[in-house]
């Protein structure tokens, strides 16, 4: 650096001799409030504070020039100097350029001149840290705690590295270290002292770490309640207090948002929702501008089965932060589980926006091609389907459902290919089975293919009741009338408050007796033509929650939009038949579930199934009275 300010400061007309003093002033009194000589400073020596000295330094060196270069026997002398000190701080400057080629370069190089500071070992393990090469991070840190017992810091970041390797023992003896360093509580005894506002994310991390063990909650709880008594506007613990308590929910924050969002994970974790709904609001009382912290209300009002105000908290979340990808996913998803068809243009937008900031997710295609089978546009969901199917592969509920929109459609050939894709992937899907068996046998009069369908159901799930009923039509078909009267009674015995069963084994009673008395064979070699129809499936949404990601500063201390880690519902399908309902989520790395009550939708869903039921009864006991 001195080396760059002398070469353009020769160029400088001399000073005269009186000024000298002022450059003398130039190099010494800028220098002393970081000389640690009247009181201590909070940084290591640095080349920013030598800019000022070094302009003095090259004043005096520009007028030490002039005045020898003017005398005669020492010209060729004074060039010759004047010409070695620019060279060799040429050189200087070009070699020190090369340690600001990265943060490590840097630090590294600083650490040659400097081995006692802990600020430096931790600067080049953050510098690892960021390479993901923790085990070397960690030898630095490690370091920096043996150059300075004390410096909390550095206890915290050997902390977060094991933690980063999977050493939990050792990520908490750390973090217990960095504690026992903060100011103490005296009882009986109140007194005032400053603590760095990053120093308190040691209880955060620490209960985040503890709070795995079920058995450590109200450990972590009183760590959070600790950070909050030490500074009550610290945000991120009433956060990670409430989402700790529902365990599903992880979100982020930054900073100062600390102790509240911690706050909010341990309450929902231990299922207290009221509290977690009042460190939320507490929360906004010291960040109303803060789209997460209304995103993740939105989230705690729908754990409370409030979902009024869960979207009315999803639109203030959007009006803050029009592109929140989460909060446009999940109040979509909640305007179309509402069953209001005058929510579903706007929600459709919402998926659109989410979709084009999050091109690569399956799960917005898949939503949007379940929105389009709502409103019965099935070209668009057939579109979407086949675009989240792209996306990715084996995707079970997208699958599921464009089979299902094609037998629904009347195109129940084309639903085939799609029915063995799924099952290639997914061999024990019995929903997927159900239909194809349906298909099979009513469409394709292949009663074998169907029969093949329902005993691998019965061999995942012996007690399945659908399938269970529906092997015994194939019977029926097969014209094998005592094995599809074993088949019934042991259906009925499964399910002895089915009418319909009992129904059913009466009529083929009957047939039986009928036959016995015209001599007729009670079995047949042959089978028959006439197919049983069965109830087509219909499509039910459940939400999954998506997985958490750490970021580095407090340890699994949550935020919002950047390294969110929120919750993501995304719906799958269920199947309806023979009054058996079952419902089942996306496949993903999610892992928490959204609950919900029955909406007006849900309601009109279950009395559709009701008469799809009864009508497809109808037809069996037809297809069982014929000839």
């Amino acid at each position: 650096m001195q080396g760059d300010l002398c070469i353009s400061s020769v160029l400088i007309t001399p000073a005269p001799s009186h000024k000298i003093l002022a450059a003398l002033s130039l190099i010494v009194l800028p220098f002393i409030p970081a000389s640690n000589l009247f009181f201590p400073v909070g940084f290591v020596v640095a080349e920013r504070v030598l800019y000022v000295p070094s302009m003095g330094f090259c004043v005096l060196i520009a007028h030490g020039f002039k005045i020898v270069s003017h005398k005669g026997h020492l010209k060729k002398i004074s060039w010759l100097i004047i010409g070695v000190l620019l060279t060799t701080h040429a050189v200087k400057t070009f070699k020190r350029n090369w340690d600001w080629e990265s943060e490590y370069t840097l630090f590294t190089s600083a650490l040659k001149v400097n081995k006692n500071n802990a600020k430096l070992w931790n600067n080049v393990g953050h510098a690892l840290e960021n390479q993901n090469n923790y085990a070397k991070a960690l030898q630095y840190f490690l370091q920096a705690t043996r150059v300075q017992p004390d410096d909390i810091g550095a206890h915290m970041n050997v902390g977060r590295t094991y933690k980063n390797l999977n050493k939990s023992k050792e990520a908490e003896d750390a973090y217990l270290v960095a504690k026992s360093l903060m100011p103490q509580v005296i009882p009986g005894k109140k007194y005032a002292t400053r603590v760095a506002p990053n120093h308190l994310n040691v209880y955060i991390n620490l209960a985040n770490l503890i709070r795995a063990n079920e058995s450590r909650l109200e450990e972590a709880d009183q760590l959070y309640r600790q950070a909050i008594s030490m500074r009550p506007d610290f945000k991120q613990a009433y956060i990670s207090r409430q989402d700790f308590s529902l365990y599903t929910h992880q979100i982020s924050a930054l900073d100062s948002l600390t102790s509240i969002i911690s706050t909010r994970e341990l309450l929902l974790k231990m299922n207290k929702l009221t509290e977690a709904r009042d460190a939320y609001l507490r929360a906004l009382e010291l960040d109303r501008a803060n789209a997460d912290l209304w995103y993740n209300l939105a989230i705690v009002n729908i754990e409370m089965k409030d979902p009024t105000e869960a979207l009315k908290n999803f639109n203030h979340a959007l009006e803050l932060n029009p592109r929140h990808k989460l909060a446009l996913f999940n109040s979509a998803l909640l305007m179309q589980e509402s069953g209001e068809p005058k929510f579903w243009p706007e929600a459709n937008r919402r998926f659109l926006n989410y979709v084009e900031e999050e091109p690569e997710d399956a799960n917005g295609y898949f939503n949007l091609g379940m929105l389009a089978m709502d409103a019965n546009e099935n070209v668009a969901a057939e579109r979407w389907m086949r675009k989240a199917i792209g996306l990715q592969a084996g995707f079970r509920s997208a699958l599921f459902n464009l089979a299902l929109l094609y037998s629904q459609s009347k195109r129940e050939i084309d639903a085939l290919p799609v029915l063995d894709e799924l099952l290639h992937h997914h061999p024990e899907h019995i929903k997927g089975l159900i239909l194809k068996g349906d298909i099979l046998m009513n469409h394709k009069k292949d009663t074998r293919g169907a029969k093949a369908c329902f005993e691998r159901i019965l061999h995942m799930d012996p007690t399945n009741v659908q399938g269970k009923h529906n092997l015994c039509v194939v019977y029926f078909e097969e014209r094998d009338l005592p094995r599809a009267e074993r088949c019934l009674e042991e259906t009925l015995a499964l399910a002895p408050n089915e009418e319909y069963v009992r129904r059913h084994l009466s009529i083929v009673r009957g047939k039986m007796a009928a036959m016995s008395a015209a001599g007729q064979p009670l079995t047949s070699a042959g089978g028959a033509t006439t197919a049983a129809k069965e109830e087509k499936p219909k499509k039910v949404k459940v939400e999954v929650a998506e997985g958490e990601e750490e970021g580095r500063g407090a340890d699994a201390v949550a935020k919002g939009a950047g390294d969110e880690k929120n919750v993501r519902k995304s719906s799958a399908e269920s199947f309806g038949g023979a009054g058996v309902d079952q419902s089942e989520s996306l496949d993903s790395s999610q892992s928490n579930k959204r609950t919900k009550g029955k909406s007006t939708k849900e309601i009109k869903d279950i009395e559709e199934k009701r008469a799809a039921a009864l009508k497809r009864l109808e037809e069996i006991e037809r297809i069982l009275s014929g000839d």
